[in-house]
């Protein structure tokens, strides 16, 4: 099977707070270690109106502490991940 990977930017819909954003990104990290998925990846841009992934640290280990076989890392360094494969 080939190795599937996401990577997310936490986006802020519209009229939601970015607690909301995460609580996505957490769902989608779920949704896609019971596809299968190999890999989540969490972009990091800073100072962009509607994203909540500024502080990808932050984020990378609230999915991980909330997933248990998918790899967790940052979309920008492929080898940062918090837990091994």
């Amino acid at each position: 099977m080939v190795a599937l990977s996401i990577l997310d930017l936490a986006p802020v819909p519209q009229g939601k707070t970015p607690a909301d954003a995460l609580r996505n990104t957490l769902d989608l990290a779920r949704h896609a270690e019971g596809w299968e998925y190999r890999r989540f990846w969490q972009a990091e841009h800073h100072n962009m109106i509607g994203i909540a992934s500024a502080a990808t640290a932050v984020v990378i280990g609230y999915v991980a502490a909330g997933t248990s076989t998918i790899r967790v890392g940052q979309g920008a360094s492929c080898c940062q991940t918090t837990r091994p494969s």
